[in-house]
């Protein structure tokens, strides 16, 4: 509307816009996603067929990069090693909001079904493996490139501006180099001029097709990498006597790290989980060899307790072998924080939720044992991370294939709710409504 206002000894036309009504704003959106929902579909299918390990996702960035750019966003490229950032500046004035995908793939091998199965190898710290997106990253991508061309298209509308970030390794970096979401910040995704005060993500997850997930506070767990190095002896394996046997401590180890968790820490204070993932050691059937590696994982929800454990983990490792005449050496390293959702955000922004997947298809879940390094934007700035279901329908959650194995399958279908969802968030925030 227009408005007259009167300065001393001038008249000035001042003209002020009126806020776009978030139900017309909800349409635009609505109209959107399901035009650009077959493109969704298409990037992730492409995405999948060549999948990339961290660090290295220079193919999904080019495709990324190239997509921004025809929207005519600014796009920065080559941020901690292959991450793209696109800024869309809306037509009217207001704060700044992130949204984020991870786009790296997993060291699985894929079996064969799917007409764009993954094909592709690589090397993983020195071993060759299949590469598969066994966790859903191609979808996350796929659904975020989606939420740009939705969000580009209304840019006149929308007051402020949306900052896409698309980040690599989130799954961990390869030995000795560095990466994720922590050093995008480092590198200066959450500062400049387009400094956001909120940032949203989703992740795929094996529930309900379509159904928007979240829990407020701790809803990821911290999530820690160790190493353990046993030393013993090396020996025939027909006179064992004569040496040290380290084979024997390890098993022994990987027992006896499990009575931390069942019987040495409070399971009423959080959640917490000891696992081994890798043990290597030996090179034939009759020598016992001088040393095993064992690698594992930790996921705890409070900081005393992380910090107990560390220490439990490092005296059960030392004392197991010393009892066999061994010796261990224990590294351990975070990999990410804890995941929490800001509550008074969450509160706010649950009407956006509910828009963007439909009435009964918002839930509360209970904290989730999986770690994502989206806790590191989180520990800056206000964020959101919900889980958008993508069985198939009628497979239950316990049917399905969990995230990382070779079977992790995704519903295409659901992958339109979370461009909604992403484009909703966005707008909603900026605007100030419904939820404020």
């Amino acid at each position: 509307m227009n408005a007259m206002r009167l300065v001393p000894g001038v008249f000035a036309l001042a003209v002020i816009q009126a806020p776009v009504p978030a139900a017309d704003l909800h349409a635009q959106i609505e109209s959107a996603a399901a035009a650009v929902e077959q493109k969704v579909i298409g990037w992730r299918r492409d995405i999948h067929a060549h999948p990339e390990l961290g660090n290295r996702e220079t193919r999904t960035a080019e495709l990324v990069a190239r997509h921004l750019k025809a929207l005519g966003m600014d796009v920065q490229i080559g941020i901690a090693h292959t991450g793209v950032v696109g800024v869309l500046r809306g037509g009217r004035p207001g704060p700044v909001v992130a949204l984020r995908a991870d786009m790296d793939a997993l060291p699985v091998t894929e079996p064969d079904g799917l007409p764009f199965a993954s094909k592709v190898r690589a090397t993983f710290n020195g071993q060759d493996t299949g590469v598969m997106h066994a966790c859903g990253h191609d979808a996350h991508t796929a659904i975020l490139m989606g939420a740009a061309q939705v969000l580009s298209g209304m840019r006149a509308d929308i007051p402020g501006t949306v900052k896409f970030i698309f980040q690599p390794a989130e799954e961990g970096v390869p030995i000795g180099e560095t990466g994720g979401a922590k050093q995008m910040i480092d590198e200066g995704v959450l500062a400049g001029d387009a400094q956001p005060t909120a940032i949203f993500g989703l992740h795929v997850w094996p529930r309900e097709p379509g159904h928007i997930f979240v829990h407020p506070e701790g809803t990821m767990a911290a999530s820690d990498r160790m190493w353990i190095t046993i030393r013993g002896r090396q020996t025939h394996g027909s006179q064992p006597w004569r040496g040290v046997d380290p084979i024997t401590v390890a098993g022994q180890l990987v027992t006896a790290l499990q009575t931390i968790v069942s019987r040495q820490v409070d399971v009423t204070v959080a959640p917490t989980v000891i696992s081994i993932g890798s043990i290597h050691g030996g090179i034939r059937h009759n020598i016992i060899p001088d040393e095993v590696a064992l690698e594992g994982t930790i996921r705890t929800f409070d900081p005393a307790m992380q910090q107990d454990i560390w220490q439990r983990i490092r005296a059960t490792a030392e004392h197991v072998a010393a009892a066999a005449g061994a010796t261990a050496e224990v590294r351990i390293e975070n990999h990410a924080p804890v995941v929490r959702n800001d509550p008074l955000l969450l509160q706010r922004m649950r009407p956006a939720l509910e828009w963007a997947a439909g009435e009964g298809a918002v839930r509360d879940i209970l904290p989730i044992t999986g770690g994502e390094d989206f806790a590191f934007y989180a520990n800056r700035i206000p964020a959101l991370f919900l889980f958008l279901g993508i069985n198939r329908e009628g497979v239950s959650q316990a049917e399905a294939a969990p995230n990382h194995s070779p079977l992790f399958f995704v519903n295409e279908d659901a992958l339109v709710t979370g461009v909604r969802t992403l484009s909703a968030l966005a707008v909603d925030y900026l605007s100030g409504q419904p939820g404020e």
